[in-house]
């Protein structure tokens, strides 16, 4: 499974609500095994408490210490980390950076369960929230980079579990029982690294001339 004319980017996995980055150690070890250079961190809070757009600079700024300007990556975003993502990339510059895209078992149109909580965090993932909603409202830009959604009909922290189902990019449904188990899923982890190895859209190549700037240079389980 190797990238056609592309030296592998680094990974970096965002884990879910609640989670740590330890939840990805499956994941981490196969894909590091086939040659991705694997980096992920721990949002805190991680129980909903901050908002998205809290953790998102968070994200943004373990980017800025530990990858240079110039240095393309990709990302896989679990459960809310596909959301803190998502505004990383649509509202913090990302999208000049993040080349492939993925997540996995996102709330993309919200989930019933966040009425449980109303830390801030869980009150911007109800469906039809003011922030899901403005994200959803220019998502096509996700289309200038690689975007994979992964999802299980059968999740129960996700509900309905078609909120992330998203109308652009390449949708992979994987009958998975429960919502954690979408990351220690032969099937799940086989198919984050066929994402990972598709060769990146052409008008997507660039490098960067400064921090600030960029220049266009064109146009089975495990």
């Amino acid at each position: 499974m190797k990238t056609k004319n592309q030296q592998r980017n680094p990974v970096l996995l965002v884990h879910g609500i609640t989670d740590t980055e330890a939840v990805f150690d499956e994941m981490a070890v196969f894909l590091g095994k086939q040659g991705w250079p694997v980096y992920s961190l721990d949002l805190v809070p991680n129980n909903g408490e901050v908002g998205l757009d809290v953790l998102a600079q968070q994200l943004a700024n373990y980017i800025a210490r530990n990858f240079a300007p110039e240095q393309t990556l990709d990302v896989v975003g679990f459960s809310m980390g596909g959301i803190v993502s998502r505004y990383y990339i649509q509202r913090l510059g990302g999208i000049e950076r993040v080349q492939r895209f993925i997540t996995i078992s996102s709330p993309h149109h919200g989930t019933v369960v966040a009425y449980a909580s109303h830390n801030l965090g869980c009150l911007q993932m109800r469906p039809n929230s003011e922030f899901l909603k403005d994200l959803n409202a220019d998502a096509m830009m996700l289309e200038q980079l690689n975007f994979t959604s992964i999802w299980t009909n059968y999740d129960l922290m996700i509900i309905p579990a078609n909120s992330s189902k998203m109308p652009i990019g390449k949708e992979v449904i994987i009958p998975v029982a429960l919502h954690s188990w979408m990351l220690t899923d032969s099937r799940c982890i086989a198919e984050v690294a066929a994402a990972l190895a598709e060769p990146i859209k052409p008008y997507h190549q660039f490098e960067y001339i400064h921090s600030s700037q960029k220049l266009l240079l064109g146009g089975d389980n495990i």
